[in-house]
């Protein structure tokens, strides 16, 4: 049904109103529906954070409970990271096909069940099944909560918005290890780990319920050719009191002849726009999370083994709370950076741009894992500022930088078509390097040392300024109806 002032989606969600001499207002506040989407998609990183992290406080119990040796540590930290690898392109790329609000809510009842599993495992084998089944419904949560928010905000703001909900894996992380923290002491048992991952139960049954309540993505109905349920979920996403717009009547977008082809993963790698768009979305993303998820998860491990405040061989369960609440207070105090850095991100992106911010997010990272790793050449005073002041320099670069920015970018540089499959696989590439180190960090740990191994570190960061730099593609400001067009 064409319509002179028929306009597309983005633009209706673009549009700010203007006074009767035609002075445009500045911003509009969000609608009540948009404020809860957003709060929505936040909960879902919120978790991830928050189970992610815990297990490094959480492991030496597990340890004890269950016997485990230097592989097993790495099993532990890696079953829910390799469920995210999996689940982000094989549940996130259902987005496309399915729709953003179906996956947006079974993947959060996927994480709910498994959560329960995780807290009542009855044995090692089946602790490592549930973390990684948990994992999957992360992993989809990576492109859809993207998508949920990135297609249903102005493009202005888009960055922010997005970025204010990816912080929240920050907030969870530092929730996670504080959690850890008070059980500890206030328990003193064995049990306490199970106790830690039960915390998050009842939250999550609630964010279940809300996600039935959220609009469908209007961008993802006119890509399918739905335009009458398209015209209806637009304007109830953009429902204000008083009503603005009062009518939606959205234009029928232009289909190539024989129509658009059909979504698939080889669309990613076809032409040349497409390939490069696929690097730059999975590779430094790849390269940051060798660092990320490495150094987050075993950053209490690695204070155990470093300050002198631990008891290096505990004997009894008592001291191995003791090293376990120790290491899980120093990790709290530099966990604290990833949320400063976060908010440098959100107040950045939109100003800044994307690229900048990720390339000297590299920059620091790889300065911050320096000062860590010269940390090992001094004892006493000198060796605590130096681990403390290299990872507190390294959480803050890398959530205002490359952890942020990844993500960020990884859900706008492909069209809505295959956007979900793009920020899918994006997220996949990424979390093999995430699996890896957190399989490998105990044994490495082990066998090289600390301090070689934050050297390597070095030089991934250094690699994903450069792998940056050269296939960049700034988004920030950009309609994402444009991408891919």
């Amino acid at each position: 049904m064409p319509h002179n002032d028929a306009r597309t989606v983005q633009e209706y969600i673009d549009e700010t109103p203007s006074w009767a001499d035609g002075t445009a207002v500045k911003d509009v506040a969000m609608t009540p529906m948009q404020i809860r989407i957003w709060g929505l998609a936040c909960a879902g990183k919120f978790f991830e954070g928050l189970v992610v992290f815990m297990t490094g406080v959480a492991l030496p119990l597990m340890v004890v409970e269950f016997n485990l040796q230097s592989s097993d540590k790495g099993l532990v930290g890696a079953a829910s990271l390799f469920g995210i690898l999996i689940g982000a392109t094989a549940l996130g790329g259902l987005a496309d096909i399915f729709g953003r609000k179906l996956m947006f809510i079974a993947e959060m009842v996927i994480f709910t069940i498994f959560l329960i599993c995780v807290a009542l495992s009855t044995s090692f084998a089946w602790l490592i099944f549930f973390l990684f089944a948990m994992g999957l419904a992360l992993g989809c949560d990576y492109p859809t909560a993207h998508l949920v928010i990135s297609e249903s905000i102005p493009s202005k703001c888009r960055g922010k918005l997005v970025l204010s909900a990816f912080g929240f894996q920050a907030v969870g992380a530092l929730v996670g290890t504080l959690i850890g923290f008070f059980i500890l002491r206030a328990y003193d048992s064995v049990m306490d780990w199970r106790m830690m991952y039960a915390t998050a139960i009842v939250p999550a049954i609630l964010v279940v319920i809300g996600r039935f309540y959220v609009t469908q993505s209007s961008h993802w109905l006119v890509s399918k050719g739905r335009m009458t349920e398209a015209e209806r979920e637009t304007e109830k996403l953009l429902r204000r009191d008083p009503a603005y717009p009062k009518k939606v009547t959205l234009a029928v977008p232009k289909v190539p002849e024989g129509g658009h082809p059909k979504a698939h993963y080889g669309k990613l790698f076809d032409k040349p726009k497409s390939r490069r768009a696929t690097i730059f979305a999975s590779v430094p993303w790849f390269l940051q999370d060798l660092g990320t998820y490495g150094i987050g998860i075993f950053t209490p491990t690695i204070l155990a083994s470093t300050i002198g405040s631990t008891n290096e061989h505990a004997r009894n369960l008592t001291e191995i709370i003791h090293n376990d609440v120790m290491a899980a207070k120093g990790a709290a105090f530099i966990d604290i950076l990833l949320i400063v850095g976060i908010i440098a991100a959100i107040l950045l992106a939109d100003k800044v741009g994307r690229i900048k911010l990720q390339v000297w997010g590299f920059l620091g990272c790889a300065f911050g894992l320096v000062l860590a790793a010269l940390s090992f050449h001094f004892t006493g005073t000198m060796q605590m500022i130096l681990i403390f002041g290299g990872f507190m320099i390294f959480n803050f670069m890398t959530n205002m930088g490359p952890n942020a920015m990844t993500y960020l970018l990884a859900g706008e540089v492909f069209p809505t078509r295959i956007r979900g499959m793009g920020a899918g696989f994006a997220a996949s590439f990424a979390k093999i390097g995430a699996v890896a180190t957190a399989f490998l960090f105990p044994i490495i740990l082990k066998d090289i040392g600390t301090a070689n191994l934050l050297y390597i570190l070095v030089g991934t960061s250094l690699l994903g300024a450069f792998v940056t730099w050269r296939f960049q593609i700034e988004t920030k400001g950009v309609n994402l109806e444009e991408i891919g067009v």
